[in-house]
């Protein structure tokens, strides 16, 4: 009798495991970037709030032109624009100051990034993806 009551504890046990992960684990693939772009933000395919910030950060060594839906952004409108090309760190928000947009609204945006070696040879790339505002 004791060794049923076992079985089913284990039997829970392995439900459960099986329950968290379905639950919690497997999501989707992350979309593999170039290997200039060490990270994105927000990612290809999210869905943001109007709050979001772009933020894209390139190896070192790396420049980049930005544009939202067609329109480059203006390198003294990036967060900290001294100090970019040192950390290959760009970060946007629109803003009522900004050339470019005034503010995120609903509706899906395209980001591209194009980007070139500092010095040395040219080494020169571009990505494009889009993400969506709520």
């Amino acid at each position: 009798m004791p060794y049923r009551l076992i079985y089913i504890g284990l039997g829970a046990v392995v439900v459960a495991v099986i329950a968290l992960t379905v639950a919690f684990g497997g999501g989707p693939e992350p979309v593999p970037l170039p290997e200039v772009i060490e990270e994105l933000s927000p990612r290809p395919g999210d869905v943001v709030l109007k709050q979001t910030i772009l933020e894209i950060d390139l190896a070192r060594g790396y420049k980049a032109t930005v544009s939202v839906n067609g329109f480059q952004i203006p390198f003294a409108e990036f967060v900290g624009s001294a100090a970019v090309e040192a950390t290959g760190i760009y970060r946007w928000a629109p803003s009522p100051a900004s050339a470019v947009f005034q503010e995120w609204t609903p509706g899906t945006y395209n980001i591209k990034v194009e980007w070139d070696s500092i010095s040395g040879l040219p080494d020169v790339g571009s990505y494009e993806y889009d993400f969506e505002v709520q």
